[in-house]
């Protein structure tokens, strides 16, 4: 069964093969993103924690800025770290730098994700374009041949429901992917916003 799919996509024309190679091209790259953003918040989830239990015990803003400084994935400690500036005394000029900090980490947060988004809206289709062209094929092939038997049509038809199958493996975990990254960035984003709030208070009594 392996070895004919693999005679089947070798066998196809150039058109079928291109949407083929468009199609391994996404699923290479949204799977990437996946294993990439699943370490990547879950390491800023875990820097989140510490940080915020020193901060709960630890109200000493030079020792939490010590530890604040490795935490680098953490939108809380970064916004913590960035948004802190000595000498500054204006609650109005605090508050922008917390906003322009949080908006900063909230795009980190979601870097990428547009990706898989495109990848789950497009690759339907495009697996889509290579389903008509195969049945174009076997349309042609009855033309040519004259006669509507299974050996005229299967090539095409095999065509087409291998780029089904291939758009559909691309889309899928793309849009599952997406939709639970993007659920966890949305929390975090939440508790950094309540976080930056509670910030400015504090940077604000810091600094009187």
């Amino acid at each position: 069964m392996h070895n004919s799919a693999i005679q089947l996509i070798l066998q196809s024309g150039y058109i079928v093969k291109g949407v083929l190679i468009i199609l391994l091209f996404f699923s290479i790259v949204s799977w990437a993103i996946i294993f990439y953003k699943y370490r990547y918040l879950s390491k800023a989830k875990r820097e989140t924690e510490m940080f915020l239990q020193e901060y709960r015990t630890n109200r000493d803003i030079k020792g939490l800025l010590e530890i604040a400084n490795p935490l680098d994935l953490s939108p809380v400690s970064n916004v913590f770290k960035h948004s802190y500036v000595d000498n500054i005394s204006d609650r109005s000029e605090i508050k922008r730098l917390l906003r322009r900090y949080a908006a900063l980490e909230s795009a980190k947060l979601e870097r990428y994700l547009n990706f898989l988004a495109t990848t789950g809206t497009t690759t339907p289709f495009i697996g889509l374009f290579g389903t008509v062209w195969g049945i174009m094929n076997a349309f042609r092939s009855i033309g040519a041949a004259g006669s509507a038997s299974l050996a005229v049509v299967a090539p095409g038809i095999a065509e087409a429901l291998i780029t089904t199958a291939a758009g559909l493996a691309a889309a899928i975990p793309a849009v599952i992917a997406y939709n639970y990254y993007l659920s966890r960035a949305r929390h975090m984003i939440i508790d950094m916003e309540d976080f930056s709030e509670e910030l400015l208070d504090f940077f604000s009594k810091e600094a009187a």
